[in-house]
């Protein structure tokens, strides 16, 4: 038995209408399979980042189909769309958009209290295991302007695995970091992937990253030419 795709993108389609008409994806086809740790490369304005905003389903103004655990995304209304990126997928971000004037704590929490599932306790409690799953749970109680660059992102993580998705999706998110902490954060996530069957789908531009990822989709001009 095969592992359970993921997420699937069939036959999608983008195109910006001002100020000219302009095709940005171009007959998107993939797959990402339970467990599987993927990344998007290519030139900046190859429509990596569209295409990561289409399949969070932030934008929906799309052709083709979106299926996230082989449910249909497509065609569902806004607030639907933002009940299942709650519960269904964690992002990170290049920055790590802590509100400063919270606690490590408190900014792990907010998806969660935001989501509504759980009780204050046991978010508290989830937020604690997350901090502590990345080696941060010191850090738990300082205001989140008060620590650096690098336990900035690894709260980010733990921020994007408060609701335990079933994928984590990332836009550059070592872009602003020094090689050491860039380090960190790879191995954060293959850790992810190996002891949570997490699926990860990460657009970055640094290659050493995308090496090490399971799999590399790259694009080109809107185009996937590899996959």
């Amino acid at each position: 038995m095969g592992k359970e795709i993921i997420l699937e993108a069939k036959n999608i389609n983008k195109y910006f209408r001002e100020p000219v008409l302009f095709h940005v994806l171009k007959d998107i086809n993939f797959t990402i399979k339970n467990g599987e740790f993927v990344s998007i490369m290519g030139k900046s304005g190859c429509g990596k980042s569209t295409l990561l905003y289409i399949l969070s389903t932030m934008d929906t103004d799309y052709e083709g189909e979106l299926y996230l655990g082989g449910d249909k995304l497509t065609g569902k209304h806004h607030e639907e769309l933002a009940k299942i990126r709650s519960k269904h997928i964690g992002f990170v971000f290049q920055f790590h958009y802590l509100l400063s004037e919270f606690t490590v704590l408190e900014n792990v929490m907010l998806p969660a209290k935001k989501l509504g599932l759980k009780s204050l306790q046991e978010i508290e409690h989830d937020a604690m295991e997350k901090l502590k799953l990345l080696h941060i749970d010191e850090q738990a109680h300082k205001l989140a302007s008060r620590i650096s660059g690098g336990q900035k992102q690894r709260v980010a993580i733990a921020r994007a695995l408060i609701n335990d998705p079933d994928i984590i999706m990332g836009d550059e998110p070592t872009g602003n970091l020094d090689s050491h902490n860039a380090q960190n954060v790879m191995e954060i996530f293959k850790n992810l992937v190996q002891e949570r069957n997490l699926s990860l789908l990460i657009v970055t531009h640094d290659t050493d990253f995308a090496t090490k990822t399971d799999r590399i989709i790259e694009m080109e001009d809107g185009y996937i030419i590899k996959k």
